[in-house]
């Protein structure tokens, strides 16, 4: 009896260990992808909003929205040859009539958004294909008829007339110096696009961007590729240097005149947008001053390039430019995002009646505009109104009424619409649970579920998982901040336990969502399973609490962020639980700049950092994120020097690794080097990793395995 109750004692234990006590490994997360989730791209919805295409299996597919019913099979993408040469399609785009096709192969990243490509036009109803360059281009476009292609090419604006034959060589002074059509590096980063250029609404023109970027001083540095590394160069203007000089044009095609736009502004500014309105077929321009907290719309005719202002926000700190705007077809007027009220919220305005009426109210924030349903006069958009750590999908009136929300749903709802709003793709999760991905209509009911993670789910039932649960904790103002807290399998309260910290906590970002898998989720899971708390807090400063919260940073950057990583490791530090010998912070970029000044101002407090690609002093980044939140150095040199952790490396007590790749066009190297030299300097010790020819993000083939691997020894060690 008791041989047959100890084989089923090993019969369950085996099985428990089948069910739930894997440990996950470095290799499981950045090798292997055990933990791959399902994913579901946004629809790229066809003109009628009933149908959309998508890639499988090498067919490009038109397919319905309400049953998935494959209608028709409209390219076989994987026979597709050209020049005998079989092409590997890696995106594509149709014309407005849908009747042609542009097909991107070959794709070559400049830097995070500008990407080469070769480029083909397949033509659906002829059944041929031609090439657009033979050379890689930019952001190659259709016009609005689909007879032509825009494109960048040698930094100059380029027209293949797909009818003719012919191409038209829009500009012709493109060099290192001159950038036509294309962003400079600082607008790309800084205000996220880089196709600058758009058509008219009839095709007669396009209005373009002329970069000239020759006062811009350059960045070099090292490519370690052959015997003598490249010297790699670029324009990069740091805080408080000079920005390129920015004019808009606009080409007519028929007469072949450019004509200038005439703005009566000040050239040591930016403009962050260009537009085109659909009601009237002008140009919509951005003006934004050099401090970043006087925002002017103009409205240019494209005729003569008169300019008048339609729309002016000033701030006492900054604004934030984003893409929360829907101009309308029927009225010279727009839908738009902005906190000027105290929260993100959406606002009319009128240019014809020069009038500008508030939409949406409440201490809640909108996110996301999707769009204006002007024949039911409807918005839909997402927003916090639920809680700052969910999203939820909208919908109002155009005058305000009849709020309504499509996914009540607790958790976070991403969202792509159909055109014409007929139906929406809703990604759902929550802090707890995977993605499902459905279709609804719009009234927010099924229609039908795409993907489940299923396969995720029975993984995670394999592995030992702590649950991650919510915290709020109060800084030294008393004010509560949101945070998440993993906790080790089989936590006991009779145990002290060692704490990792992980933050981002730059302006206007969020880590702390309740949404499956935050940021280094599975790693963090990974530390609890050998014995580390891990805490993320998102403090003063980060996003979806209203301005005043997330500007209270101004002119200071890293002070209050810093005092409030503190004031959580402090309380932590008090817990019964909790090792208070033993607490840690890391985070990368943004969140490297906070670990290094939290492990130097903190220094009784914290053990061990981790500082990844970190800033480590803002004169050295670029001046239009800079300035936006620090003005420049000349006008604010102690807010500058008094939060950099270069000038505080004196009081360093605690372990410190620090890392960065040597190929950062973006934070550079520089900012790592010269904090090792500081630290050199006052004779302290550190740890560090350097990665040859690695950009900001730090990966590609092995390297994110080695970064991971190399993190986790120190903390095993060190924390």
């Amino acid at each position: 009896m008791k041989y047959y109750l100890s084989v089923l004692l090993l019969f369950v234990l085996a099985t428990l260990n089948a069910q739930g006590t894997k440990e996950i490994s470095v290799e499981d997360i950045f090798s292997k992808n055990v933990f791959r989730q399902d994913y579901v791209p946004g629809f790229r919805s066809m003109q009628d909003g009933h149908y959309y295409s998508e890639i499988r299996e090498g067919k490009l597919l038109k397919v319905r929205f309400q049953d998935g019913q494959v209608e028709q099979e409209m390219l076989a993408l994987d026979k597709l040859e050209f020049g005998g040469k079989k092409l590997q399609v890696e995106d594509y785009d149709f014309d407005a009539q849908e009747r042609k096709l542009l097909l991107l192969c070959e794709g070559e990243n400049i830097y995070r958004r500008s990407v080469l490509h070769r480029v083909y036009v397949y033509d659906l109803e002829k059944k041929n294909i031609i090439r657009v360059s033979d050379s890689k281009i930019l952001h190659p476009s259709f016009s609005p008829l689909g007879n032509k292609v825009a494109y960048v090419e040698g930094n100059n604006m380029h027209v293949l007339d797909l009818e003719g034959g012919e191409k038209e060589d829009i500009t012709d002074d493109g060099s290192f110096n001159i950038i036509n059509g294309n962003c400079d590096w600082v607008y790309e980063e800084e205000f996220s696009f880089t196709k600058a250029y758009e058509w008219g609404n009839d095709g007669s023109y396009l209005a373009y961007y002329r970069f000239d970027q020759t006062q811009v001083p350059e960045y070099n540095f090292a490519v370690y590729d052959h015997l003598y590394p490249t010297d790699y160069r670029y324009k990069y203007p740091k805080a408080g240097e000079p920005n390129s000089l920015i004019d808009i044009r606009i080409y007519h095609f028929g007469s072949g005149k450019t004509i200038n736009c005439k703005l009566n502004v000040d050239k040591d500014s930016y403009i962050p947008r260009l537009k085109i309105n659909p009601f009237n077929n002008q140009v919509v321009l951005y003006h934004l001053n050099r401090l970043q907290n006087d925002l002017t719309m103009y409205a240019v005719n494209p005729k003569n390039g008169n300019s008048s202002a339609v729309f002016e926000e000033t701030d006492t700190a900054y604004i934030e430019i984003n893409d929360q705007i829907q101009f309308l077809h029927k009225r010279n007027a727009f839908v738009f995002a902005s906190g000027k009220s105290g929260y993100m919220h959406l606002y009319l305005r009128d240019i014809d009646n020069n009038e500008t009426i508030q939409i949406t109210r409440g201490n809640w924030e909108v996110v996301s505009l999707f769009g204006v349903d002007e024949e039911n006069q409807k918005i839909y958009f997402t927003s916090t109104e639920a809680s700052p750590l969910e999203r939820n999908l909208m919908s109002i009136s155009m005058n305000g009424e009849n709020k309504t929300n499509l996914t009540p749903d607790k958790g976070w709802h991403d969202i792509s619409f159909s055109n014409g709003f007929t139906y929406f793709m809703d990604k759902y999760s929550t802090l707890q649970t995977p993605a499902v991905f459905c279709i609804k209509n719009q009234k927010g009911e099924l229609i039908r579920t795409l993907k489940e993670n299923a396969t995720l789910k029975e993984t995670m039932k394999q592995y030992d998982l702590s649950p991650i649960e919510f915290i709020q904790i109060n800084n030294a103002s008393d004010v509560s901040l949101n945070g998440y807290m993993i906790k080790p399998a089989h936590f006991s309260a009779d145990k002290k336990y060692p704490v990792l910290m992980f933050q981002y906590s730059g302006p206007g970002s969020q880590q702390v969502m309740n949404q499956f898998a935050p940021q280094n989720f599975w790693w963090h899971q990974m530390l609890s399973q050998k014995g580390y708390i891990i805490v993320c807090v998102d403090g003063t400063g980060t996003g979806f609490r209203g301005e005043a919260f997330c500007k209270k940073t101004y002119r200071q950057l890293g002070k209050y962020e810093s005092d409030d990583q503190i004031a959580v490791a402090q309380y932590l530090a008090q817990q019964p639980y909790v090792d208070a010998k033993r607490i840690g912070i890391w985070g990368w970029s943004y969140g490297g700049f906070m670990s290094s000044t939290c492990i130097l101002k903190g220094a009784d407090v914290f053990k061990a950092a981790i500082a990844v690609a970190p800033v480590t002093n803002w004169r050295y980044y670029d001046n239009i994120y800079t300035e936006r939140y620090m003005r420049t150095p000349q006008e604010n040199p102690k807010g500058y020097d008094d939060n950099s952790p270069v000038n505080m490396v004196d009081k360093l007590k605690g372990n410190f690794l620090l890392i960065h790749g040597t190929a950062d066009d973006n934070v550079h190297l520089q900012n790592s080097t010269m904090m090792l030299d500081a630290m050199i300097k006052a004779n302290k010790d550190y740890d560090s990793e350097f990665y040859p020819n690695k950009n900001h993000g730090i990966g590609g083939g092995n390297t994110r395995l080695h970064l991971y691997r190399c993190m986790t020894n120190f903390i095993l060690e060190k924390l």
